[in-house]
């Protein structure tokens, strides 16, 4: 576990300035895993709202969801990037920076002179990081690209739901997943900085990204002809590994992954030990191929008992086995609360929220866990410490500039 109440100076990578033009989902995420490593995340805003994510929903305390999920420990900057005091703002907070994030609509950073190639003649010491939609070159670099555009692109969509209808994943995982290699991609190139003394920039597209996590789908479908069929909560290659309802009406979800455990379920749970050389079963394969045949069998059975005894059942036996929860239900789940997960966050408005602590425990360091900002709260304070007086700041509000 993170230790407590080690200094925020200590954390890995105190010290590092990050200045991020984001919005949405992906850069945010990036930048967010960022400052809980101790970064110093300052995050332009467009005056007079701010990132549109602030306005995706209004149900925490007001704020919305994936705002908060996704900008705590951050400081928030406005800048209207149109005018010439507001791009000197940027210019002076580039200069002093390490890294600079943007997911910039296509084409826009180019114009604006925030491309590598043009950073990399003003800053040569700066890591720039550019989060698109499908990449900065070829035939698609021009075209937006939202989570579930991406979903449906990739062939994601057509794996997932039912066999009678295809449905998105449940979370935004094209967002997700460029956010988390832009944020890998990153910290390798602070890395390559910090030991060879080269900068490289960094650049990350949604659709790139989950194209990745397609490469098990993508491999059965190349070399067998057909890609893996919608199976709803089945797993498209491997039987039986799906849900089942018990008799309190619970779902179960169970998994067999090897022969061996195919046995111990047929003899200590299906209680026909002969099913174990069964040729419609005897294989990961056949099963696969008799599948309805498999459902059925486990259906029965599972459809006797209550989840409580099933899983009970499963567990003794050594097969993995989960009820199937819905949020509220994962929102209390025993491991969170038993391993100290939840940490509270302050948001807009003086209300805390809890948020979970970063998946990775770095032995020695406890993950910073700061507030969500308003827009522009930090406005005035980085301006002063970029040595703009009290005057100065009044004159570029009264501008819009900032």
């Amino acid at each position: 576990m993170a230790e407590e109440n080690v200094p925020a100076d200590e954390l890995p990578l105190s010290g590092i300035t990050v200045v991020s033009i984001e919005q949405a989902v992906a850069a945010p995420f990036a930048t967010r895993q960022l400052a809980d490593l101790g970064a110093r995340v300052i995050k332009v805003e467009r005056p007079g709202g701010g990132d549109f994510a602030r306005r995706y929903d209004t149900t925490v305390h007001g704020q919305s969801s994936y705002f908060v999920w996704l900008n705590r420990s951050k400081e928030s900057l406005t800048l209207d990037l149109k005018t010439g005091r507001g791009r000197a703002v940027l210019e002076e907070l580039l200069a002093r920076a390490d890294v600079f994030v943007q997911n910039l609509a296509p084409g826009a950073a180019a114009r604006m002179g925030l491309s590598a190639d043009d950073l990399a003649e003003r800053y040569p010491t700066l890591i720039p990081c550019a989060v698109t939609g499908y990449g900065s070159s070829g035939p698609w670099k021009d075209r937006k690209a939202y989570d579930l555009l991406v979903q449906c692109q990739t062939g994601l969509v057509s794996l997932t739901g039912s066999a009678r209808e295809a449905a998105r994943a449940g979370v935004s995982v094209a967002d997700i997943a460029a956010g988390m290699y832009a944020y890998s991609g990153i910290l390798t190139a602070l890395f390559t900085r910090a030991t060879r003394g080269t900068v490289r920039a960094v650049e990350v597209s949604l659709f790139e990204a989950l194209a990745e996590w397609m490469g098990q789908p993508a491999y059965y479908t190349a070399y067998s002809g057909a890609q893996p069929p919608r199976v709803g909560t089945r797993h498209a290659t491997i039987a039986p590994y799906g849900t089942y309802t018990a008799a309190d009406g619970r779902d179960v979800l169970l998994s067999v992954q090897n022969e061996r455990e195919w046995a111990a379920l047929c003899e200590r749970f299906l209680g026909d030990p002969g099913l174990t050389d069964d040729p419609r079963f005897a294989t990961g394969p056949a099963r696969v191929s008799n599948r309805e045949e498999v459902d059925a069998l486990l259906a029965g059975r599972i459809a006797a008992s209550g989840s409580g005894e099933v899983t009970a059942l499963l567990d003794a036996i050594g097969i993995a086995n989960a009820p199937v929860n819905d949020v509220k239900q994962f929102l209390e789940h025993p491991v969170l609360a038993a391993r100290d997960r939840w940490r509270e966050v302050a948001v807009p408005g003086g209300a805390t929220v809890e948020a979970l602590l970063p998946p990775v425990d770095l032995a020695g360091t406890t993950p910073r866990m700061g507030a969500v900002p308003a827009a522009g709260e930090h406005t005035g304070r980085i301006l002063a410490e970029l040595g703009y007086t009290a005057g100065q700041i009044d004159e570029l509000r009264a501008d819009g500039a900032v």
